[in-house]
């Protein structure tokens, strides 16, 4: 097994990275895990010992890869502080936003409402409104033109 133990470095350090810390702990797993595999007779000789180390190391990386990838997955995003500038204008622009829907009439207010903030399809707020679908996409184009023109964006 020695004699296999530097290409199996090899494989580990290729797949994973050489600067990764669970390279020598990979390749000592992988050793064991051959070992166990020959005594437990899966080893039969029908193919070289080198095929057979190559495989059993191919298959353990792609099974630590496929932990690893898990781990990554569900692992908690690290939420950063909001940068206090960033937030104070995050504000302005949306009490900017809240002074110009108040200046609307009533029915873009209302169509606004209904199509982003209930998430509610065309078809449901012509519905509601008792318009057409068409209008409704006409209406929420005006006033989404309306506020732009109100705010100055």
């Amino acid at each position: 097994m020695v004699r296999y133990r530097p290409i199996i470095t090899f494989r580990v350090r290729k797949a994973i990275g050489a600067q990764s810390t669970d390279c020598d702990d990979l390749v000592s797993a992988i050793l064991s895990q051959v070992i166990e595999k020959i005594k437990s007779g899966e080893f039969r000789g029908e193919s070289s010992l080198g095929t057979f180390v190559y495989t059993v190391t191919s298959r353990r990386i792609i099974d630590y890869i496929r932990e690893k990838t898990k781990v990554m997955k569900f692992a908690p995003e690290p939420h950063p502080f909001p940068d206090p500038q960033e937030t104070l204008e995050q504000r302005e622009i949306s009490e900017k936003v809240q002074e110009a829907l108040g200046k609307l009439k009533p029915k873009y207010q209302n169509v606004l409402y209904l199509y982003y903030y209930q998430e509610l399809s065309r078809d449901e707020v012509a519905s509601k409104m008792g318009i057409s679908p068409r209008k409704v996409s006409e209406l929420v184009n005006y006033a989404l033109k309306l506020l732009r023109k109100e705010i100055k964006l």
